[in-house]
């Protein structure tokens, strides 16, 4: 049996919670290895609504184990309040499903308030994030000053961690006109939080690796979308971590050998949230109604997405560069109706074709995009769990798309539900 990486393979917002609570019931252990709280995950299970943000997806399935890995950033306080809101829907949160890294590094009020003085700031580049935090703490992280988990096991230790850190912080923050932070008031918040974090806190590193030895099935789930990977991403409109499958390594503490099968997630259309290039983007009546079809609001901070077409060039690179071996196509449902299709294969920039996207491209780059026409089809593919159940034409485009990105279509995802999935391949059976 092979271990399974999830990964979205557009600019996130891919369905890749749906598609990790469906593997999830054929897994033992499902793990985050990258990004925090500023993902969004929504699962709909027997009607009911869950939304996720840093909590992995397997904690809503009975006998699973959720783990935070090393390579997340974890708000202490968003954690508790996310854990609440899972519970007061019904889902217990235990030690006994839930494990956080203890080498995971923290995300602190301060962070999220140098997010918002940099995103609101009349000077540098928006790059249009969620204000989470989530950058600075990493930027703390490669500094060497952030603080941990394990810190939070510790708190005769937390005095000296957080004045080290405030030294960079403040320093920034004087520069932006904002008042400096006092050590105190920080240290007794999170002195205030840790008992309630610190039993969940282990070394995760060698519990995947007994998980591993005993034969246990691990899911690894990524975070936005290989799109937003800060070294093969849309930079600098990126997040601050490596969202392609080799992270799944890096932030869960079990080498390269253990992720078996990559599943890249790819939605039948495009979207994006924020700034940045988007080469196939539609602001005309099409556009909008992708959105309206597809609910194309962010799960994290009901930003209204950018929509359009599928851009099969940009797919097929990220595909090449995190090694997915198959891809689950998600929300082809929401292109139902519509009497023509299109799908970028390639782009004109400067007078120049490209099959690629160059890295060197901004917002202010003028991108043409080259489109390949697809018929459209009139007939439901909603609720399909069988290419039977498809119009001829929605196996068309699925079959084009599968060509074009140079890659298989594993599964087929037909709605919001759990079980409205065409499988074609097993992730789990390598």
């Amino acid at each position: 049996m092979a271990d399974v990486a999830v990964i979205g393979a557009q600019w996130g917002d891919e369905g890749k919670g749906k598609i990790v609570d469906w593997l999830s019931a054929r897994a033992d252990v499902v793990v985050r290895f990258q990004g925090g709280h500023n993902a969004g995950h929504t699962l709909v299970i027997d009607g009911v609504v869950y939304k996720l943000s840093l909590l992995p997806s397997g904690v809503v399935r009975p006998n699973c184990l959720g783990v935070i890995g090393s390579g997340v950033v974890v708000d202490p306080f968003a954690l508790i309040n996310e854990i609440g809101r899972i519970e007061a829907q019904g889902v217990k949160v235990t030690p006994a499903n839930l494990v956080i890294a203890e080498n995971a590094t923290l995300i602190l009020p301060v962070h999220q308030e140098l997010d918002q003085m940099r995103e609101t700031s009349n000077t540098g580049v928006k790059i249009g994030t969620t204000k989470r935090g989530i950058g600075p703490a990493y930027e703390d992280r490669a500094g060497r000053r952030a603080l941990r988990v394990v810190d939070l096991l510790y708190p005769e230790r937390l005095e000296e961690k957080v004045e080290n850190l405030l030294v960079h912080h403040n320093a920034l923050r004087r520069g932006f006109g904002a008042a400096e932070v006092e050590a105190g008031g920080l240290v007794a918040q999170l002195k205030e939080i840790a008992p309630k974090v610190a039993p969940f806190v282990r070394p995760v590193w060698r519990l995947l690796d007994e998980a591993r030895r005993t034969g246990k099935r691990i899911l690894f789930e990524g975070a936005q979308g290989v799109l937003l990977d800060v070294d093969h991403g849309t930079y600098p409109y990126v997040t601050s971590s490596n969202t392609v499958a080799g992270q799944a390594a890096t932030g869960s503490g079990l080498g390269p050998g253990a992720v078996g099968y990559v599943l890249g997630i790819v939605k039948a259309y495009t979207t994006r949230v924020g700034e940045g290039p988007f080469p196939t983007e539609l602001v005309d009546a099409v556009g909008q109604r992708l959105g309206e079809r597809g609910h194309e609001f962010g799960t994290v901070t009901g930003r209204k997405r950018r929509c359009g077409w599928f851009d099969a060039a940009l797919v097929r690179q990220s595909l090449k560069v995190s090694g997915v071996n198959g891809i689950a196509l998600t929300k082809l449902d929401v292109l139902d109706g519509l009497d023509e299709l299109k799908v970028g294969v390639g782009y004109r920039i400067g007078g120049k074709e490209f099959d690629y996207l160059p890295a060197g491209v901004d917002k202010t780059t003028v991108i043409e995009p080259i489109y390949e026409t697809v018929e459209g089809w009139s007939a439901s593919t909603a609720c399909a769990r069988s290419w039977a159940d498809l119009p001829a034409q929605a196996v068309k485009y699925v079959r084009r798309i599968e060509e074009l990105i140079e890659t298989p279509v594993a599964m087929v995802s037909t709605s919001p539900e759990r079980d409205d999935v065409i499988l074609m391949k097993d992730p789990f059976q390598g």
